[in-house]
């Protein structure tokens, strides 16, 4: 490991003298891109260092301990550094082992979210709008940029559809544990004799991408134009503003009527149609992944059904972990305490593997 880690070091320094050089300077894209490269392995050099700075000072009081002789204080002394140094080592090697652990390449973008009204109708919308409420306000604990890229309203509250582009700090990494059914079991509003029902929403989580990421031929697109119609002024109602896009080879259809001006949203059309598509390459090279590890934390599919929110007894059952949460504490946007345990698990289930990796 410590190969691994001089590599990683050299690597870092030689990015840090980049950041000097002025051809550098005056590109801002390859700055950018520097500047990212370096922060991604800073948190392990850094750790690198501390260990390397504690193994040093290991080494200095065992040296202390066998010159001590028969001084039992300074024998003491020493002995006491040695298993403080010790507990400190362990747990920055423990740190840095998760820090080497494989990561989703993905994991660094910014992203969009689509929440899709599934089975149980009305009820099914009034949830998804539920659903949105959360993730708004667990974004804004975040301190990330949201905007909404499109939205299609529920007759009776809700939405049948919505899609947000969410901007941040390693936004994708987190909110890809999201990406699932979730099923809601409820009174709702409209039952007039008290029935529970069963409800659900899809969660689609798809990565920011862009033209190198993923090419789409002209020809494989048939988009036409219509009239917005609702709110927005005349402009709405009387322009064919609206878009409506087809992508002929994956039969993938978005409507995009949220900006008041055509070539906006032709621009989002295809900024959601490149998101589906790089999605679903992902989804393809994911289950090849999980083919060859075997079992892990669930499949990652839109169709799995990840979480339960049940209103009767206020808890949220996510299956994955196999553990209930507050509802109310969810409803609150508090959404962190069941992401940090996905991705704990996750490390968990990595480090068994380059355990039994090591063995073999």
């Amino acid at each position: 490991m410590k190969t691994r880690l001089d590599g990683i070091r050299r690597s870092y320094q030689a990015l840090t003298e980049r950041l000097a050089d002025p051809d550098v300077i005056a590109n801002s894209n390859l700055l950018r891109q520097v500047m990212k490269d370096r922060s991604q392995s800073e948190e392990v050099v850094l750790a690198f260092d501390e260990y390397c700075r504690l193994d040093a000072e290991l080494e200095g009081a065992v040296e202390l301990f066998q010159e001590a002789g028969d001084d039992a204080e300074m024998r003491e002394m020493a002995r006491s550094e040695m298993k403080t140094i010790e507990a400190e080592l362990e747990e920055l090697d423990a740190k840095i082992t998760i820090l080497l652990l494989p990561k989703d390449p993905n994991d660094e973008r910014n992203c969009m979210l689509e929440i899709r009204a599934g089975t149980g109708g009305s009820e099914a919308n009034i949830f998804a709008g539920d659903l949105l409420d959360v993730y708004r306000k667990f974004m804004s604990t975040e301190g990330w940029q949201v905007s909404m890229m499109d939205s299609s309203a529920g007759d009776d509250g809700g939405y049948k559809n919505v899609c947000l582009e969410v901007k941040g700090d390693a936004v994708y990494s987190k909110l890809k544990w999201e990406a699932g059914v979730h099923r809601v079991q409820r009174v709702p509003a409209t039952e007039t004799q008290g029935r529970v029902h069963t409800s659900t929403a899809t969660v689609a989580i798809m990565p920011e991408c862009d033209e190198v990421d993923v090419k789409i031929d002209p020809k494989d697109i048939e988009m036409s134009t219509m009239r917005s119609g609702g709110a927005g002024g005349q402009n709405v109602n009387k322009v064919e503003t609206a878009v409506d896009l087809i992508h002929k080879p994956t039969g993938i259809r978005i409507k995009c009527t949220q900006e008041r001006s055509q070539l906006k949203n032709k621009e989002l059309a295809m900024k959601m149609l490149m998101g589906k598509l790089y999605d679903m390459e992902n989804e393809k090279r994911d289950a090849e992944e999980r083919a060859r590890r075997g079992d892990q934390i669930g499949t990652g599919g839109r169709s799995e059904k990840i979480r339960t929110y049940n209103w009767k007894d206020s808890r949220v059952s996510d299956h994955r972990l196999g553990q209930n949460f507050p509802l109310s504490n969810f409803l609150s946007g508090d959404v962190g305490p069941i992401i940090d345990g996905l991705i704990a698990k996750d490390q968990e289930i990595k480090l068994r593997e380059l355990s039994e990796e090591s063995m073999n």
